[in-house]
């Protein structure tokens, strides 16, 4: 049968508006999707109409199942593999990871041999996405960040069946591809060893089209290089540990913390994450590239990836080695950067034991690689004290059990873990070493800036905050600034600091104004970042400090340390500290009403000759403390009810009028034209312009505050949902104001009174905004390109969002066309019911009242969701001045319709005479009476 799907086509009549219908789109989507995910998904599987015995009976012959399942969840799992090839499906080059899993498998009549079903899975290149941003309620993580375009990666996948014999190894499956590569077949081949040891695991093979070469759907043979998960057996390493190989380690046993259970040594060695590696003197002379060959600059960084922890203190690792500081947890396995490790905790002595493996393939495929080379040796440990000069939980040492003339010997690597604190074991201490020094430098730091108030505690969460920093050359990076330790006790790295008020450490019983803390400033800067006479060599500064906080005054002042790269490449010892570093930081009151923030200054303490002197760098947080996190929650919903009532309130205002026009219809006519044109192009626009964003998740913002949860995107579906029916409310008003006109040819006077309040209106609309586009360009072109630190949230408007601004403007004056309307007829028609123009300007006029209020009562400012300066004018004189002339528009309209149009001019500019609609007397009613009278 061949695969079918169904579509449903729904009419739509050519009487139903444009706009109808696109907003009929998503749920006609919906539709289409719900009925056909049962049909699709009834598809006959195509890969039982490949022949398996033509293709792999060479390899494993084809058996006869049995009813007996095999539930191990890792029988055959290749999970962490590389592969090269596949053009032009994949791209063609060496990509980053492919994984098979088995869906079932099954014993067959033949011994030894079964049957497979499964999926081979590749992780095709990165490609750019747009991806909406990260949305969260904890207000307390709230920053800035530069807009950025995530990476997404591609999955491509085949779907197999086939025999695996235990005896031989030997794998064969054949298959089709899934979702865009279902048109393709294929033929899998791998070699995955029953029992395997560490020189002996990986499990190696091709994935072959089954097409014609000159098909579309051909591709090149994909090379396949993983390791086993099945049936590992842990040989080298306890060798190694009856040979006493890691025997000259035991001496620092008192230096080393011991783990408590398996499932933490796998934890802290993963949270090490990456190591900085700097290469003995013996370097100099000898070969010392862990990776093998001569030459070339050796690796300066390893990141030690977990591939399966078991339960007897044992586990495999891959061991990748870069010249990249981009610090991050990476499964990626490159044969050519990738060392295949097994290790062994000790828990006698206190360390883990690993032997490692160097992977020797051939040039012309993966699929013939081995583990050649398993000489080298390494062993870490966690320490038992941290301090301002180590702040490195893990430290190792790697070398290579061969003589010096052997051809392969390593020389001795020495190596530490860049995380700075963030593997904490219970029993960790840190070391107070500096706490002289600040006080003898930070005498008149320690006096503080704000008098009086209640500063952060210095065991909460508000002592952490993101930051800004700015150089000398105004050049600005972003980071954060997070507490390592507070007087005896560690930080808590991972506090959800919004939720509650928790100390982020255990309170002690001290009654001292000031105490022992310890920092971890970190920022990543831009190209060119000056922070001394060089431009930095990495493109992130990392700082480990130490001092004193005093919470009477809500100064933090400390001495800081940061690794100095060297500019000699050649140099095996790169790393250098620089501890000449001041650091000096004012929180500002908790309960601040002067919209103070964290500010600060890192300076260098050494002479202007020095080479390692830098200027002061101003910080900033970007950041807030924990009960404005909680306010501006409160305040953040409440907007968004307001942001509703405000809609709801408009919809219903404008159909009273609908219902007053119904009642009376021969006012329709004295209504304005363009008033009602304002106001249909007003709810109209913003329709248009988040149009995209309605139908897909595509909130471009700023990284801010959002929560998720689906609160605010359901509450955005609803404001335009109901900007859309006062839109079509409004539509319907000016299509009968329109017709009554049309159908009425007495009303030529009216309709030369709006188009001279057209020719009034259009110069005033467009002369405001050239004024709002000068003010706009003086502004931003002539100030500086930075704006003030505290304020470095806050992003520089563009013109459209200060033309969106202006159109607000002319929004909150929409009675303005009328007034002229009825000036230039001279009538007093009650054409606007009072509902409706009263309740349409209080709608207009709330957000400026809730402005001023919100200016009041909170300092720090969000990007608002209700009275958004994105949407309008706020300021406290914009406020008072649309409030007041909203109120004055409100009493000319009463008054005109009261005592006609011009009642408010001096008497000389007024007309004698007043508009008032006549009413036409029928002919034959003319007829009629002629006819009685005579």
């Amino acid at each position: 049968m061949e695969p079918r799907s169904r579509v449903w086509v729904f009419p739509i009549s050519p009487s139903q508006s444009p706009i109808f219908q696109l907003t009929h789109f998503p749920i006609f989507f919906f539709v289409i999707f719900t009925l056909t995910i049962p049909i699709t998904s009834s598809i006959p599987n195509p890969i039982s109409q490949i022949p398996y015995a033509k293709h792999c009976n060479n390899v494993v012959p084809e058996s006869a199942q049995t009813s007996r399942r095999l539930n191990d969840d890792a029988f055959l799992r290749i999970r962490i593999a590389y592969f090269a090839g596949g053009d032009p499906v994949l791209g063609g080059n060496a990509q980053e990871s492919v994984s098979f899993r088995a869906q079932g498998a099954f014993e067959t009549v033949a011994s030894g041999v079964f049957k497979v079903e499964g999926w081979v899975t590749f992780w095709a290149p990165r490609f750019a996405g747009f991806s909406g941003n990260s949305t969260r309620r904890r207000l307390r993580l709230i920053n800035y960040r530069p807009p950025r375009m995530p990476f997404r990666r591609r999955k491509l996948g085949f779907r197999l069946h086939g025999f695996w014999s235990e005896s031989s190894g030997k794998l064969c499956m054949v298959g089709s591809g899934l979702n865009s590569l279902h048109s393709m077949n294929a033929v899998l081949k791998l070699h995955y060893p029953n029992v395997s040891t560490l020189d002996t695991s990986l499990v190696t093979g091709t994935l072959e089209s089954l097409d014609a070469r000159d098909s579309s759907n051909h591709f090149e043979p994909i090379s396949m290089l993983g390791l086993s998960m099945m049936n590992y057996q842990y040989k080298l390493v306890d060798r190694e540990n009856d040979n006493g190989g890691f025997s000259e380690f035991d001496k620092m046993e008192n230096a080393s913390l011991g783990m408590e259970s398996q499932h933490t040594v796998c934890s802290a060695f993963r949270s090490a994450g990456r190591f900085e590696l700097e290469y003995m003197d013996d370097c100099a002379s000898i070969n010392c590239n862990p990776l093998g060959g001569g030459g070339g600059i050796p690796p300066a960084f390893m990141f030690f990836n977990e591939i399966h922890c078991t339960g007897n203190w044992k586990g495999r690792y891959l061991l990748d080695f870069t010249n990249s500081s981009n610090n991050e947890y990476r499964l990626s396995f490159n044969p050519k950067t990738t060392l295949v490790a097994e290790g062994e905790w000790n828990i006698k002595k206190k360390h883990l034991d690993i032997v490692a493996c160097r992977i020797s393939s051939s040039t012309d495929s993966v699929a013939k690689a081995s583990l050649g080379d398993c000489s080298l040796r390494l062993s870490l440990r966690f320490l038992a004290a941290l301090s301002l000069r180590n702040r490195s939980p893990v430290v190792g040492q790697m070398w290579s059990n061969k003589s010096t003339n052997d051809l392969g010997h390593v020389g001795r690597i020495a190596f530490w873990s860049t995380s700075n604190g963030h593997v904490r074991l219970p029993d960790l201490k840190y070391e107070y070493s500096g706490i002289d020094d600040v006080r003898k430098s930070c005498t008149k730091e320690m006096i503080g800036k704000h008098k009086g108030g209640t500063f952060p505690n210095g065991y909460s969460s508000d002592m952490r905050f993101d930051m800004a920093v700015r150089n000398s050359k105004g050049q600005v990076a972003w980071g954060y600034s997070s507490p390592l330790s507070v007087g005896d006790r560690f930080y808590k790295p991972h506090q959800m600091f919004a939720r509650s008020a928790e100390p982020a450490v255990q309170v002690s019983n001290s009654q001292s104004s000031t105490l022992n803390i310890s920092y971890v400033i970190s920022f990543n800067t831009p190209a060119n970042f000056k922070l001394g006479g060089e431009p930095l060599l990495t493109n992130s500064v990392e700082i480990s400090a130490e001092g004193i906080y005093n919470e009477k005054t809500g100064a933090l002042c400390m001495v800081g340390c940061r690794h100095i790269e060297s500019l000699n490449i050649s140099s095996f010892k790169k790393q250098s500290l620089d501890c000449e570093i001041l650091i000096s930081i004012q929180y500002p009151p908790l309960n601040s009403k002067d919209g103070s923030y964290v500010e600060g200054t890192i300076g260098s303490r050494r002479s202007k000759s020095d080479s390692l002197y830098f200027e002061k760098l101003e910080v900033a947080a970007t950041s807030i403390f924990t009960n404005q996190a909680r306010e501006s929650i409160w305040r953040m919903d409440l907007e968004i009810t307001m942001v509703l009532i405000t809609n709801t309130l408009a919809c219903i205002f404008v159909g009273m009028q609908l219902f007053y026009v119904k009642k009376y219809p021969d006012v329709l006519p004295f209504i304005s034209v363009v008033m009602l044109t304002v106001l249909t192009l007003a709810h109209m626009i913003p329709l248009v312009l988040n149009f995209e964003a309605f139908f897909f998740e595509k909130h471009n913002r700023q990284n801010v505050f959002l929560g998720s949860g689906g609160w605010l995107e359901v509450n955005e579906v609803l404001v335009r949902v109901i900007t859309m029916v006062v839109f079509l409310l409004h539509f319907r008003l000016l299509q009968q104001t329109w017709s009554s006109r049309v159908d009425d040819g007495s009303q030529k006077c009216l309709w030369v009174s709006d188009k001279k309040v057209f020719y009034l209106s259009l110069p005033l609309y467009v002369g405001g905004g050239l004024v709002a586009w000068f003010v706009h360009q003086w502004v931003y072109s002539y100030r500086s390109p930075l704006l003030r630190l505290r304020h470095v949230g806050v992003q520089q408007p563009s013109i459209w969002e200060d033309l969106k601004s202006y159109g607000g403007l002319i929004l909150d004056g929409f009675l303005l066309p009328q007034i002229v309307f009825n000036t230039f007829c001279n009538t007093r028609e009650k054409a606007l019911a009072p509902s409706f123009y009263m309740g349409t300007t209080m709608v207009r006029l709330l957000p400026h009242a809730y402005d001023l209020y919100r200016a009041q009562i909170s300092t720090w400012y969000f990007d608002a969701i209700y009275a958004s300066p994105r949407m309008n004018y706020y300021s406290t004189a914009w406020d008072i001045i649309i409030s007041c002339t909203g109120l004055v528009f409100i009493l000319f309209i009463y008054l005109q319709q009261r005592f006609g149009g011009p009642c408010f001019l001096p008497k000389r500019f007024r007309d004698s005479s007043v508009y008032e609609k006549v009413p036409v007397v029928n002919s034959e009613y003319f007829q009629e009476s002629q006819a009685i009278i005579s």
